[in-house]
């Protein structure tokens, strides 16, 4: 399949992108949501709200030229507010677990809010998933910025973290993220979004068929924190190497598995170099649609929407079953401020935390 990473090309003729705003609401504490909606006037469209930096909705193309909404998510405000599981949301200030909730830097122990089963998930209590950003249109993209004061959540340094959406004409949605801090810290930035390539809501992806760019990943324990070891896919059913159905292997009799209920890892990306480059495929076979998931990235979180389970009404009302979504998460590996020998995730002042992730959709 041809690659296309258009991200900074002129639009085609005959195109226009925009970003329009609309209110969306105001947190409990009075607080104005916005929602924003970007367009490459191809058809393809996202909405991203300031609360969370969350991707709403996301359409995308089929093998026919139609477009569907391929995110899970609310209709309004209210619904993200009463708890999802970080349906669209940027995540910070790490992404991913950190064991026992608490790491050391610089010789000094930071302690986290443990909120998953005594390990730290997904930047704490209230993350950058559960903040509201302050937004600015630039040009035909939306650009975030949020600052993290110091121990905001257990972390140190005054962290300013600037995150820019772009739907761009090559029917791409571009994350651009970029932070500084004034004091050593760890940062571990993603985006969260449930896919569904039927459509968000229509049934379970057992059937779309991964593609993942790794001949390895880090194993876990049983509280889903890595052990350390870099293992190789071959020979286990976290082997992506080749197009495999979702469903094929997901229920083997596998400890990887059986601890996470499904697929809940992180694989560690085929790379020679900086820059981008191809961390997955998906292929959903009813509708032809294709996702390339692209990045600068070291690691990639398949997740199969283990938890989810049917309880959860999202957009149109649909219900959102087990297995109803996965994830494809870029990212620095889960626990990396525990494991010297993982890539670090330490940010200093001076520095510039800088990472690209494209999401590219098309159809055959």
């Amino acid at each position: 399949m041809a690659v296309l990473v258009g991200c900074g090309q002129a639009p085609k003729k005959g195109t226009t992108s925009n970003v329009t705003k609309q209110d969306f609401g105001k947190t409990p504490d009075g607080v104005p949501v916005e929602l924003y909606t970007l367009t490459n006037g191809r058809g393809m469209q996202t909405r991203i709200m300031t609360y969370g930096g969350t991707v709403v909705s996301l359409t995308a193309p089929d093998r026919q030229g139609n477009f569907a909404d391929v995110v899970l998510g609310m209709d309004d405000l209210a619904g993200y507010l009463k708890g999802v599981p970080y349906f669209g949301a940027l995540i910070g200030r790490y992404g991913n677990r950190i064991g026992h909730a608490q790491f050391t830097l610089d010789g000094q122990v930071y302690r986290l809010a443990a909120n998953n089963n005594g390990n730290s998930l997904h930047g704490g209590n209230r993350g950058f998933d559960k903040r509201v950003w302050n937004a600015a249109v630039k040009g035909d993209s939306l650009e975030l910025t949020y600052l993290s004061k110091d121990g905001e959540e257990g972390y140190p340094g005054n962290l300013s973290a600037k995150v820019v959406y772009t739907v761009t004409p090559a029917d791409e949605l571009k994350i651009e993220y970029t932070a500084t801090t004034d004091k050593d810290t760890v940062l571990n930035l993603t985006n969260h979004s449930y896919f569904n390539l039927k459509g968000q809501g229509e049934g379970d992806i057992l059937q779309h068929e991964v593609t993942i760019n790794a001949d390895h990943f880090t194993p876990t324990d049983a509280g889903l924190i890595p052990t350390g070891e870099i293992r190789a896919v071959k020979g286990t059913p976290l082997d992506f190497t080749k197009p495999t159905a979702i469903g094929a292997r997901i229920g083997q009799n596998d400890e990887q598995l059986k601890a996470a209920g499904g697929y809940d890892h992180n694989w560690v990306l085929n790379r020679s170099g900086a820059g981008l480059v191809k961390a997955a495929e998906v292929y959903e076979p009813t509708t032809g649609r294709v996702m390339q998931v692209w990045t600068t990235q070291p690691g990639l979180q398949f997740y199969a929407g283990n938890f989810l389970n049917g309880t959860i009404r999202g957009k149109g009302g649909k219900v959102y079953p087990r297995r109803g979504a996965f994830c494809m998460e870029t990212q620095h590996f889960p626990d990396s401020p525990n494991h010297p020998d993982f890539p670090s995730t330490e940010l200093k002042p001076g520095e510039t935390y800088d990472q690209v992730t494209v999401y590219h959709f098309s159809a055959r």
